[in-house]
């Protein structure tokens, strides 16, 4: 068969079916699926091919954005979507839309379902509004503001409670949006308090540390809040995921990550380089990287499965980036084709 025949077979498909079988592809193939002729290019395009892309279940993807707090326009952004394990390289113009804010921390969306940068101080979206914890318009750590896209105004909200400050600072902070409350953990102190949206008010501050932990992070994963840390046991280092009960505070171990995944953080001399060590997560994947410069250190992430059981992998290096950074972000979100389509890959 002449390969002329081969690609007229797809027009006896019709519009609707190729539309409906390029729908099942991870979106870094729809990407290069666009450029492959000029009818592909308009189903892709067309608005209802995008409506059923975005209305799909697929996973969350993980980014990682490099700062050049110098010449902010060499800045760069990946993207891995654990449905291809693939990066996407991302252009300026797909962060700088409508739908985003942005300040000298970096770009926040402030539309359910679309992707933003996570900065220094804690950002969640919930009902197309952003809750920010440590404050956006000023130092003040205990600061709390809610802000409203569709009346564009910012509600100053009761602030932290004084544990967690001033010693603190809002990169020693993270967060999670779980069933209606934002929760507050201190990284390496291990208080913790939830805010609660309708009411406006915060919980009384508690401890959540499991014996030996060394520093956590908190983590909304599907139906479950988990914590993720690294511990010392017996003196031996284990990065650990626990279940908390959201009422109780309670904890139960749910994985850890395999001392051969764990090594890979660990330098020539036997030490573990921390200094930077981060963890985020979205749906049922949770990724451990270094939030520091170089571009080349590794990703671990783990997928919990519906029953809880844990499986961890390393992440495929990242792509060789063409600039220098002084800083580097990672968050989990979801994301559809809306947001991809038309920037796509360099």
């Amino acid at each position: 068969m002449e390969e002329s025949d081969h690609f007229s077979n797809w027009d006896f498909l019709g519009p609707d079916l190729t539309e409906l079988i390029l729908a099942h592809l991870p979106i870094p193939s729809v990407i290069q699926a666009s450029v492959v002729c000029k009818l592909w290019n308009s189903i892709i395009n067309s608005s209802s091919f995008k409506t059923r892309v975005s209305d799909s279940r697929r996973p969350p993807w993980f980014f990682l954005c490099g700062k050049n707090k110098s010449f902010p326009n060499r800045n760069q952004v990946f993207a891995f979507d654990p449905e291809s394990d693939s990066w996407i390289k991302l252009t300026k113009t797909t962060l700088l839309s409508k739908d985003s804010l942005a300040d000298s921390y970096g770009f926040f969306s402030t539309c359910p379902g679309k992707f933003s940068f996570r900065p220094v101080f804690n950002v969640k979206t919930k009902s197309a509004r952003l809750v920010v914890v440590g404050g956006i318009r000023s130092d003040d750590i205990l600061a709390v503001e809610i802000y409203s896209p569709h009346q564009d105004c910012w509600e100053l909200c009761p602030h932290l409670p004084e544990i967690f400050g001033p010693g603190n600072s809002s990169k020693l902070l993270c967060s999670a949006l779980f069933r209606g409350k934002f929760y507050v953990l201190s990284i390496y102190s291990s208080f913790i308090s939830s805010f609660d949206l309708e009411k406006r008010c915060w919980s009384n501050a508690q401890t959540l540390r499991p014996p030996g932990t060394l520093f956590s992070y908190l983590i909304s994963c599907q139906d479950r809040l988990v914590l993720a840390g690294l511990c010392s046991v017996n003196r031996e280092l284990e990065f650990n995921l626990w279940r908390v009960d959201e009422k109780t505070l309670e904890f139960s171990e749910i994985g850890i990550m395999p001392p051969d995944l764990l090594s890979i953080f660990i330098d020539s001399d036997n030490n573990l380089q921390f200094t930077g060590l981060k963890c985020v997560g979205s749906g049922n994947f949770i990724y451990v990287f270094k939030e520091e410069s170089p571009w080349n250190c590794p990703v671990c992430v783990c997928e919990i499965s519906n029953s809880g059981k844990c499986s961890w992998r390393r992440v495929p290096s990242l792509p060789e980036p063409g600039n220098e950074f002084q800083e580097i972000i990672g968050f989990c979100s979801n994301v559809s084709l809306l947001d991809i389509l038309g920037n796509g890959s360099d």
